[in-house]
């Protein structure tokens, strides 16, 4: 049994929120807008990450850093990611969201610049490490705006519109990368991101809304701050339906983590086909968020991401079999990728809001701890599990299937402990 139940325990899959705020901040911008500046803002940690990888020889050539070395600068980036996505909601709490996403992307400008200008690997490190603390900000902020102005099916219907409009980056961020570094160098890559934040930086000044009043902010005090986040990770329905979100999407990054060796390595491929792997993997995140906001309010949560697991066992299961009797080979390498990628997109938005809903006076700061729950276990990946699997095209598989088996081990366990609390409300 768990102790410390939430304080807040919505129903499922329409939770008892406060209405949303007036909706003169829909009218002004309209969800086409909006939807296209958080995604752009949430493109941000997919072209810091995928963009760089076909460029990891040439780095290392430039550089004079070993391979480890400069597999390493991703998971600087990776932990300082997830330190820096617990501040990310308690300040928009605070301070409005809009200040916290201008002010990071400030800073994301100016790690990005270093990175271009870097002559060391260390150096690298550190201006990887900046990148880290400022690239999550649209993430949180996007997921805690978007419950600021509407509530549950509108709300998904958004989310997974993000969703499509993000799923971009990452099939073109490693196909522009491998082009860049080919045409140009490795430093050009990222002056180009330099140039896209600049621009996104000038459309969110000028077009962001601020979606929390003044009225509504929280304080920013040490005990303020402790008494929430205790709240928040001592509810064990918090950690079951953040840990289906962060475990699915360690299934797909392990894989993308293992590119470097997994494609030239394993498939023969060169650093300017790296399509190959994130076509398929970000095609099945497009249809899969596609889907969900089809299903969006037809369609109870539960129901959603029950049919979301289906396609997830179903690609690990494949994948695992297929391996296990024949060597690695195109396309079947990589198809089962676009079915996981497709699950993991049903399964997403339902989990992401049942998390969000759990504590709604303090969404920027559950957001914030959603987001850490999943860098976290993906800085894990990068520097230890990634490394360790990519030598065996089978151990990836397998890697993958286990980490899709654990995520619906909690999405059940979260259905019958919050089923215990409704009959047992006062345990």
């Amino acid at each position: 049994m768990f102790p410390n139940p939430p304080a807040i325990l919505p129903p499922d899959p329409a939770p008892d929120i406060p209405p949303p705020p007036e909706p003169s901040h829909r009218r002004a911008l309209g969800n086409g807008l909006l939807a296209a500046m958080l995604a752009g803002l949430s493109m941000l940690g997919p072209f810091s990450i995928d963009a760089y990888l076909p460029a990891f020889p040439a780095i290392q050539a430039s550089l004079q850093a070993s391979p480890l070395e400069v597999q390493q600068s991703l998971t600087f980036y990776m932990l300082s990611f997830s330190v820096m996505v617990l501040w990310h909601g308690a300040l928009s709490d605070a301070f409005g969201r809009r200040n916290v996403v201008l002010v990071a992307l400030v800073t994301f400008a100016i790690g990005t610049l270093g990175c271009a200008a870097s002559h060391t690997v260390h150096y690298l490190w550190a201006f990887r490490a900046l990148q880290g603390v400022s690239a999550g900000a649209g993430v949180v902020v996007g997921r805690a705006i978007i419950r600021d102005l509407y509530a549950d099916a509108a709300a998904a219907r958004l989310l997974s519109m993000v969703t499509m409009i993000f799923s971009i980056a990452p099939a073109i961020a490693p196909v522009a990368g491998g082009w860049i570094v080919k045409l140009l160098d490795w430093r050009a890559i990222f002056l180009f991101l330099f140039g896209y934040t600049v621009l996104l930086f000038v459309l969110c000044y000028r077009r962001l809304p601020e979606t929390l009043p003044p009225h509504k902010r929280q304080p920013f005090n040490p005990r303020y701050l402790m008494r929430n986040y205790g709240q928040v990770f001592r509810s064990p329905l918090f950690h079951l339906k953040s840990g289906v979100v962060a475990l699915n999407f360690a299934g797909l990054f392990v894989y993308i983590t293992a590119a470097p060796v997994l494609l030239p390595v394993h498939l023969g491929l060169g650093p300017d086909q790296f399509a190959w792997l994130f076509l398929p993997a970000v095609s099945g995140i497009f249809l899969g968020a596609l889907a969900a906001n089809r299903v969006a309010g037809r369609i109870s949560f539960s129901r959603q991401i029950g049919i979301g697991f289906c396609f997830l066992l179903a690609a690990s299961i494949f994948n695992v079999c297929y391996h296990l009797w024949l060597p690695p080979a195109l396309p079947w390498t990589v198809a089962p990728m676009f079915v996981y990628t497709f699950g993991m997109s049903m399964v997403a938005p339902g989990a992401t809001l049942l998390a969000l809903d759990l504590f709604p006076h303090i969404r920027g700061t559950v957001a914030s701890c959603q987001s850490f729950a999943s860098t976290l276990l993906a800085a894990l990946v990068a520097g230890v599990i990634a490394p360790f699997l990519s030598h065996s095209v089978l151990w990836l598989a397998a890697g993958q299937m286990a980490f899709s088996a654990s995520a619906l081990a909690l999405w059940l366990t979260s259905r019958a402990y919050r089923s215990m609390l409704l009959r047992h409300p006062t345990r």
